[in-house]
């Protein structure tokens, strides 16, 4: 019985799926706004960018943040998922003098149990952006122990 289950998983297709918003900005590259793969979802790296102009919200860290934040929120609910669902967070940084305040906003969409999170200063960014965050998240119901 316990060989018929492992050739029935190790059978059984793993799922790709492209996600896609226009509530949030298109990619501005080679790239998705998200893949999931089975109930795993990998969101690009959003900025604050505005998805209806294509341009920053403001040149201020914190606008920015908060709009990265809000385009990430309707690309995981485009997929189905949701913040509590995100298990890791990389966010991007032109410079750690703005880790204090980006923390703030980050505070603001993301609940205990918080994802694990890299926090990276960069060169830049694209579009000369000042913060870039990028996330993987779950799709389907988790039992938090």
């Amino acid at each position: 019985r316990i060989q018929i289950l492992f050739e029935q998983l190790m059978a059984s297709k793993i799922i790709r799926r492209v996600i896609a918003t226009a509530k949030a900005p298109g990619a501005i590259g080679p790239y998705n706004q998200a893949v999931q793969v089975n109930h795993t979802l990998y969101v690009s790296g959003q900025l604050g960018l505005d998805p209806k102009t294509g341009d920053f919200v403001s040149n201020d860290v914190v606008e920015q943040a908060k709009q990265a934040l809000n385009n990430m929120g309707y690309i995981l609910d485009e997929a189905g998922s949701s913040f509590d669902k995100v298990i890791k967070t990389t966010v991007f940084l032109k410079s750690m003098e703005d880790f204090a305040k980006v923390n703030e906003v980050y505070a603001s969409f993301f609940k205990e149990p918080f994802p694990a999170r890299a926090a990276i200063a960069v060169a830049d960014l694209p579009k000369y952006g000042l913060v870039e965050i990028e996330a993987v998240a779950i799709v389907g119901d988790i039992e938090d122990k």
